[in-house]
């Protein structure tokens, strides 16, 4: 999650300067990264059929396979008692 708010932190700095400077983002339009998503929710639709075909347990597939891929990995909490 921090690193998610780093990006979106940098990104929000980087458009400022670009609205400062009166200049356009070189980002792609909105329907694009829609688009993007969609890419990588039907990536998975593929591997989630072929363990329904197998019987397996989709619920696990889905949140130890499909969820890392999708949203990224969850940080690794450390310790704090240790």
């Amino acid at each position: 999650m921090k690193l998610t708010l780093i990006s979106l932190g940098a990104g929000l700095l980087v458009g400022l300067i670009y609205s400062l400077l009166g200049v356009r983002s070189p980002a792609p339009p909105v329907i694009a990264l829609v688009g993007l998503a969609g890419i990588l929710l039907g990536e998975q639709l593929v591997p989630i059929a072929k363990r329904l075909a197998n019987r397996t347990e989709l619920v696990r597939f889905i949140q130890d396979d499909c969820v890392p891929q999708v949203l990224g990995s969850p940080p690794i909490v450390k310790d704090r008692d240790a």
